[in-house]
């Protein structure tokens, strides 16, 4: 059963079951006709009064390493200056969003023998998260500043057209919310205008099996947790 993980999805729920965040992939790189075809697919994402928010920077080859190397470099130099365009979490986060963070971030760091209070071990990996952890294909989504909140709802049924789309070929994805956390570079390395706020990132290619940090996968909530069945 967990070999099915890196096989082909045969259908939507077999996607969405075997739909992970993969953080290490194999080289082999992404046909740049199926990388168009997923991409494709997610243009078919709703979106309120057709307005199709969504702005995507598909990336490979040199374009990816150079966007990687620079953010890389920012974050472990700890160069100064560096602001997200908007707030991803609250602050504070309170219960049960804390808790959940925590089994989060302890559990895949536990699964990477990070102990915890290990900054060097922790900053280390943090830093694959910006050469989008090897992949061969990287998706960086931009939105227009001037649109609001509705658009942003769209926006996720658009990334999550695209992270199915991509176990239906056979491949993994990790959208990556780190990116985001250096707008200017993104802009600067893709000739992005200051209109254009930066939502994430996305690792896309065939996931490692080999590697232990895809045997990760925090734990989901209840049915009966979050879903309310009335008559």
């Amino acid at each position: 059963m967990a070999d099915d993980i890196y096989k082909a999805a045969p259908d939507v729920f077999a996607a969405a079951r075997t739909r992970r965040s993969m953080r290490a992939y194999k080289p082999d790189p992404v046909p740049p006709a199926m990388l168009r075809e997923i991409v494709a697919l997610g243009g078919e994402a709703p979106s309120g009064s057709n307005i199709q928010p969504w702005r995507v920077y598909a990336l490979t080859g040199a374009t990816l390493e150079r966007l990687g190397d620079a953010i890389q470099h920012a974050f472990l130099t700890e160069e100064p200056g560096h602001v997200r365009d908007y707030d991803y979490y609250t602050d504070p986060i309170e219960e049960p969003y804390l808790d959940r963070r925590r089994q989060c971030g302890w559990g895949l760091y536990g699964t990477l023998a990070i102990g915890r209070g290990d900054r060097e071990k922790s900053k280390a990996y943090r830093a694959r998260n910006y050469n989008f952890f090897g992949a061969p294909a990287g998706l960086v989504f931009t939105i227009d500043r001037k649109l609001e909140r509705g658009s942003w709802l769209d926006y996720g049924m658009f990334l999550q057209t695209i992270m199915l789309a991509a176990r239906a070929r056979g491949l993994h994805t990790c959208a990556e919310a780190s990116i985001a956390s250096y707008p200017d570079i993104v802009r600067r390395e893709l000739g992005i205008s200051d209109d254009g706020i930066v939502i994430c990132g996305m690792a896309l290619g065939y996931a490692d099996p080999d590697e232990i940090v895809n045997t990760f996968r925090p734990p989901r909530i209840a049915l009966d947790d979050y879903a309310v069945f009335m008559e």
